[in-house]
């Protein structure tokens, strides 16, 4: 029984590794799906997904322009930028710190909310996650990718419901999107593997 306990154990953490379904990634989820040019290019998902019957061009808009005119994080030096690398590289205090300096500065930068939101779930701070979800979503507006966060989040806390709802409803905004496809396949794993333990 232990022994199965710790199989599931360390099943549940390589798949959670494996995933890597969080914001902060090698380069900025509203890049990869053209949320900040407010093209839709290179992510056919979310370009097709607006999120409250908008088109892609208008519910586009996830970044907030610097007073230079350019977008957080398109600087390397910046703390959004800064956060990422660390986040990227697990260290998810010092990304947490570089985030809330981001959205300190730039309060109105979704993006940035979004990530802030991500580094508190790595460091199991749920309840300033959730705040920072709603930030980014009152921003935003309820975007594909804050769904799959949010999700992704509640698998972290062991709230299946709860994370079969938000992914399920970014499933339904994004049909094959493969972040959240990979999310809900890790979910139903896990759950499988809970109720052949019991």
């Amino acid at each position: 029984m232990r022994q199965g306990l710790s199989r599931l154990v360390l099943i549940v953490c390589a798949g959670i590794m494996l995933a890597g379904c969080n914001a902060a990634t090698n380069q900025s989820l509203s890049d990869s799906f053209g949320l900040k040019d407010g093209t839709g290019a290179g992510a056919d998902a979310f370009a097709a997904a607006p999120a409250d019957g908008a088109d892609a061009s208008q519910s586009a808009a996830f970044g907030e322009p610097t007073p230079e005119g350019k977008l957080l994080g398109a600087d390397p030096g910046d703390d959004l930028s800064t956060g990422k690398a660390y986040f990227r590289s697990g260290n998810y205090g010092m990304a947490e710190r570089y985030f809330r300096r981001a959205v300190e500065q730039h309060p109105n930068d979704a993006e940035a909310w979004l990530d802030l939101a991500a580094s508190y779930d790595h460091v199991k701070r749920f309840d300033l996650a959730d705040r920072a979800y709603a930030q980014a979503t009152r921003l935003a507006g309820v975007k594909v990718e804050i769904l799959n966060n949010e999700g992704y989040s509640y698998m972290l806390r062991g709230d299946n419901a709860r994370a079969y709802a938000k992914l399920n409803e970014a499933l339904r905004r994004a049909p094959g999107n493969p972040y959240v496809v990979s999310n809900l396949r890790l979910l139903q794993a896990s759950a499988a593997q809970s109720k052949a333990i019991e």
